[in-house]
């Protein structure tokens, strides 16, 4: 991959066949060519819904509130988590049911979002939350739902949600990039596929890494941890997490996306990920910031040459411990490397992401678009309620 971006280390040859390459760049090039609304979505072509003047009037507040479950949420939070040194506002996510604290002394603008404008979760937190001082925003399908009637019912500012982009892929559309511009972020800089297409390195390493892949779920290995030592990007694979199981969690396929928290985890499951069962696959992430915190002094000669080291420099030599580990223990993995915190390698990030995602959902002869069993839950909750 280009260093702009990131460095993109591959999983090892052996952990790919040519003829699911070759099956990987033909859907690649046909996805290209359709007219898919969550592909327009990535590049800078995509007309959103709204109109930046409108947002404006709110672009001087502060305190913001993003209500709203799943994808609907977490594409947001990604970005607000991973590149918060660059925000100047706060931004609070109220996505689950739960014990809230309402903030009385505070008024907020309300980012009211949900495709379907029928989700229970919502439709609770918005009625507990939502206060006559506040500014209120919704972004839902147009089309008569709970949410729209009790938007316009607030006489709130009403954003339509594209329904052909499913939740999970939105955070590129309207449901992203709207709160990304209320955070002052320069959402242009998000939208990279145009550029990534045209790179050979970044089109070769997708293919590669979906054949990859799918190489190892067809040797029943349907755990894909994530690696993370970065803490700022715990938000980013929430959002990955959802993605990759409601995408391709059917039909008795998929992968079940794990999360796992480094260094600490080095002292909890990593025993597990090195001699345990070998059904897992791995991809390591770690972001160069320049923590410039050091540690001065270290008491006992015996640990000398911790001195006068960042704690990033130990941080990635863990990191490299671990891959060499995994090398010689011959354990399937991937490592990212982001040179610099920006819109620009998030939006990369989301791009590969999305698109990897769908790549293999129609390799596995999978609809990568819909979910439904969750459906069914939705509609027996509703029935055990009325």
């Amino acid at each position: 991959m280009s260093k702009n971006f990131f460095f993109l280390k591959n999983f090892h040859n052996k952990f790919s066949k040519k003829l699911d390459i070759k099956k990987a760049l033909i859907i690649l090039n046909d996805l290209l060519r359709e007219n898919n609304h969550i592909i327009q979505s990535l590049t800078d072509e995509y007309i959103y819904s709204y109109k930046n003047k409108k947002l404006f009037k709110y672009k001087h507040k502060i305190n913001f509130r993003v209500i709203g479950m799943g994808g609907s949420s977490l594409g947001t939070k990604a970005i607000y988590d991973f590149l918060k040194h660059k925000i100047k506002k706060n931004f609070y996510f109220v996505d689950n049911l739960q014990n809230l604290q309402d903030k009385k002394d505070k008024t907020f603008t309300n980012l009211i979002v949900s495709k379907s404008g029928n989700t229970i979760e919502t439709i609770i937190n918005s009625n507990i939350l939502i206060k006559k001082r506040d500014n209120n925003i919704f972004i839902t399908e147009n089309k008569k739902s709970y949410l729209k009637i009790l938007a316009e019912k607030l006489k709130a500012e009403i954003v339509d949600h594209n329904n052909f982009i499913g939740g999970r892929y939105s955070v590129l559309s309207e449901v992203g990039m709207l709160p990304a511009e209320l955070m002052g972020l320069k959402t242009n800089n998000f939208k990279q596929l145009n550029y990534l297409i045209k790179n050979k390195k970044f089109f070769n390493s997708l293919v590669k890494n979906v054949a990859s892949t799918f190489f190892l779920i067809k040797k029943k290995k349907f755990n894909s941890v994530i690696i993370n030592y970065d803490k700022k990007s715990e938000s980013l694979f929430k959002w990955y997490q959802q993605l990759i199981a409601e995408s391709l969690g059917k039909k008795r396929k998929g992968l079940l996306p794990i999360i796992s928290t480094m260094p600490s985890d080095n002292h909890s499951v990593m025993q597990l990920y090195l001699d345990g069962s070998r059904n897992n696959f791995f991809t390591f992430f770690y972001t160069h910031d320049n923590n410039a915190d050091r540690i001065k002094k270290i008491s006992l000669r015996s640990h000398n040459y911790l001195g006068n080291k960042k704690i990033s420099d130990i941080i990635y030599a863990q990191k490299i411990a671990t891959e060499n580990i995994f090398n010689k223990k011959n354990i399937p993995f991937r490592s990212f490397e982001i040179n610099q915190r920006d819109e620009k390698s998030l939006g990369v990030l989301f791009s590969f992401f999305i698109l990897e995602t769908i790549l293999l959902g129609k390799l596995l002869g999978l609809n990568p678009y819909d979910q439904p069993a969750v459906e069914l839950i939705k509609k027996e909750t509703k029935k055990i309620l009325i």
